[in-house]
């Protein structure tokens, strides 16, 4: 069954407007409270989790240097069993060709131990930066951590204090929504996203629509306020209403807000 306000008068839709739209700024205004809060901590959880996909990335890359270097050393204690066992060999070799042919392998694990031994050294230096730098970033994830608790008890403490009034307000809006026909209910959102401050109804202030120093032509003013259709601004879009109905609809609004706070 349709309300009144869907089906009633002009008058009554731009009413309807009006309150849905002092109760969505009175929730903007709860939600500023929280500032930048919100956004601090999504960035600081963004941050941690990039830290501490670098620390993993960097504790990966040292354990493949550390089985690098246990490999190494293996192949060390490999090349020098070789070396004592040609060495063993070329004391009963026959000939001259066996002789050179054992010298060549000796010669060759000699340079293979060689390599291995720089390869080490070269594997412990990146093995000693890496955890210099692994300290410094387990040290600054930690102080991140640390921001995020502080910043998430804050934001929790605001969230708390404020949460039984934005649930009764958001359900109010939810009410009130439901006086709007669906046609001008998009348009309300529709130009409500559009703007900064959340406004997409506002009262005649000065003879110019509230926040626009536009004077508006004697005429338009009379047909606002004989209320008699939905007038949109045409140079900010919102949809206009005269300044005793913003009154009077402020004064439900309070009395209102004033019962939900108790």
């Amino acid at each position: 069954m349709a309300t009144a306000a869907k089906t009633g008068t002009p008058e009554e839709k731009l009413r309807a407007l009006y309150s849905l739209q002092l109760i969505d700024s009175y929730i903007d205004r709860i939600r500023t409270v929280r500032g930048e809060l919100p956004l601090e901590v999504e960035d600081l959880e963004d941050e941690i989790q990039g830290l501490e996909t670098r620390l993993s990335k960097m504790r990966d890359d040292m354990n493949e240097l550390e089985t690098e270097v246990t490999n190494k050393k293996n192949a060390i204690t490999d090349s020098k069993a070789l070396i004592k066992k040609y060495k063993e060999q070329q004391d009963n070799v026959r000939n001259n060709r066996e002789f050179e042919s054992l010298s060549k392998e000796l010669e060759f694990q000699e340079l293979e131990i060689k390599l291995a031994e720089k390869r080490t050294k070269e594997h412990k230096a990146k093995i000693d930066a890496k955890d210099e730098i692994l300290k410094l970033t387990e040290s600054e994830l930690a102080g991140r951590k640390k921001d995020l608790e502080a910043k998430q008890g804050e934001l929790d403490e605001i969230v708390n204090e404020t949460k039984k009034e934005e649930d009764l307000l958001l359900a109010k809006s939810k009410d009130a929504e439901k006086q709007i026909d669906d046609r001008l209910l998009t348009a309300y959102k529709r130009i409500r996203e559009g703007s900064k401050n959340g406004l997409a109804v506002v009262p005649i202030d000065r003879e110019a629509s509230a926040g626009s120093y536009i004077t508006l032509p004697p005429q338009r003013q009379l047909d606002i306020a004989a209320r008699q259709k939905i007038i949109v601004d045409e140079h900010s879009g919102r949809i206009l209403v005269d300044a005793e109905l913003a009154r009077e609809e402020q004064e439900k609004m309070d009395a209102m807000f004033a019962k939900l706070v108790k």
